[in-house]
């Protein structure tokens, strides 16, 4: 099924696949797989090139999500109950963080249209019809291209030979295979582990999605198609790693094992920068930097071991010391003579113990051998005797 719309993308692909399939058939026979195989795969590597550009802004924008996730989560709580409110603030957040969800889908976006391009191309050529610059001998060669015995128009579904099949079956499981290991990868390696988000979560689901998606899609696609969708899936797999390698996400787990490296090479500076040499990094730097970056370190390390050298401890007191508000106990039994408690009993009295726990009872100030007066009252006075 093609559509007139896309016709510029169907000569323009075209174009490209036989520009390739002439550089092959050098060396491959020109009705081969090999030739057009290769011919298709290094058509997707000329579009992953061009979009280098996007895929950095990808990360870019991925990161500024998980950046912003801590503040997303606290405007969903402050307005979950005024949802145009909370998409208002979403907006300004976005802008704010110049970021936005979809700038994460726009290479898969931009491939859209030269997918859907390869898809109709293959499909025209199933069926002997021109499309593009495709048309006579070179019409009649991708008719009789075969990839480990299965044509290049040939599907899982619409095959009834065993061995196309098998073909299609084990490239449909490699392709959800390397999106899955892709996903995988930027999911326990290039996340700061740090921030825990609702993004991480949605991340770890479309992390088996979208292999599961493509594995059911992939029983209608080509055997051409394929071999485009493994050629980019391995590409983003080879490009991430790279990007995991050599400017990780902080925090990350490849954040720190990078630190750690540069470390060990000397090409880090006390501050925790990169010592970076020409070429944008490309190159490793020179002595006199790495050596200047150590002196730097060294000078550190110096001003941080003085500091901590003079920085003076509080020393301990045992606990009659706190007590004593902080002066030494010797100090305590100069200055101040212990007093002897008020119920204390000389040793060579004569007094029993009951009497000392009598006089223990007495209110203070009361003299010992007078009597207590009864308290005054409103009662009547008792009658004298005749």
């Amino acid at each position: 099924m093609t559509f007139s719309f896309l016709n510029p993308l169907y000569t323009a692909v075209s174009w490209i696949i036989v520009q390739f399939h002439s550089l092959y058939s050098n060396v491959f026979d020109p009705d081969g797989g090999w030739a057009w195989g290769l011919a298709i795969a290094s058509m997707v590597v000329v579009i992953r090139i061009c979009l280098i550009p996007l895929f950095v802004k990808q990360i870019k924008a991925t990161r500024a999500m998980q950046a912003i996730q801590p503040k997303m989560k606290a405007i969903q709580e402050r307005y979950k109950n005024d949802r145009q409110r909370q998409s208002e603030e979403m907006m300004k957040l976005y802008k704010e963080a110049g970021t936005n969800p979809f700038s994460s889908c726009l290479p898969i976006l931009v491939q859209a249209p030269f997918f859907t391009a390869l898809y109709g191309v293959l499909a025209k050529v199933a069926k002997g019809q021109d499309i593009g610059v495709i048309h006579g001998d070179l019409l009649v060669s991708a008719g009789k291209a075969h990839i480990f015995g299965a044509p290049l128009s040939a599907t899982f579904v619409g095959s009834g030979e065993t061995s196309v099949k098998i073909v299609t079956a084990v490239m449909i499981i490699l392709m959800s295979l390397s999106q899955f290991v892709t996903q995988r990868q930027l999911m326990t390696k290039n996340v700061d582990l740090t921030v825990k988000t609702p993004f991480m979560q949605q991340q770890k689901m479309l992390m088996y999605v979208f292999p599961i998606m493509f594995a059911v899609m992939g029983i209608n696609f080509p055997v051409g198609v394929l071999v485009y969708w493994l050629t980019t899936n391995v590409w983003s797999m080879g490009q991430q790693l790279i990007v995991i390698h050599n400017n990780p996400t902080p925090g990350s787990k490849a954040f720190e094992e990078r630190q750690a490296r540069l470390k060990k090479a000397g090409r880090l500076r006390p501050d925790g920068t990169e010592i970076k040499g020409a070429l944008w990094g490309m190159l490793p730097p020179s002595k006199a930097a790495i050596s200047e970056a150590a002196s730097e370190a060294a000078a550190a390390a110096a001003v941080e071991e003085s500091v901590r050298a003079n920085r003076q401890q509080p020393r301990r007191q045992s606990k009659s010391q706190r007590q004593g508000g902080g002066q030494p106990t010797a100090e305590l039994s100069k200055e101040t003579p212990a007093e002897e408690p008020a119920d204390a009993v000389p040793a060579d009295s004569g007094a029993k113990p009951a009497a000392a726990k009598q006089a223990a009872a007495k209110p203070a100030g009361t003299k010992q051998g007078t009597r207590q007066q009864p308290k005054r009252g409103g009662g009547q006075r008792p009658k004298k005797k005749s």
